[in-house]
């Protein structure tokens, strides 16, 4: 089991970066593939980034692809968003989500069983 709490979400201007932050609990953090999903007002949750357990392969959404890179430190039990160029189309609630059961397509949200509750983006145009 693990428990992700998500944070570094705020108010941006159109063209400027955030970086977030989930933290897992759990002794096993190394074993879990992560990934970032985010959901727009009045819209579907959709994928943004994934990384493998030992982030040597990562996959991305075509829309955030090239601004967008997802990272994690395993030592810290730790996962990252870094976000460039935000645009206001990016403004959505990010959620943080793992699973150990390697499933594909890493961008498939019902392959992932652990969410965070969310952290908030907004990107002022």
């Amino acid at each position: 089991q693990v428990q992700l709490v998500e944070s570094g979400g705020g108010l941006v201007q159109t063209g400027g970066s955030l970086r977030l932050s989930c933290a897992a609990s759990g002794r096993t953090f190394s074993s879990y593939r992560m990934g970032w999903f985010r959901q727009p007002p009045g819209k579907e949750r959709e994928f943004v980034a994934a990384i493998t357990p030992t982030g040597t392969v990562t996959s991305y959404a075509n829309s955030v692809k090239g601004r967008f890179t997802i990272s994690r430190d395993n030592a810290q039990k730790l996962v990252y968003l870094q976000m460039n160029t935000l645009k206001p189309e990016d403004t959505a609630n990010y959620y943080c989500a793992a699973t150990n059961r390697y499933n594909n397509p890493m961008a498939l949200a019902t392959n992932y069983d652990y969410w965070g509750q969310g952290t908030q983006v907004t990107v002022s145009s």
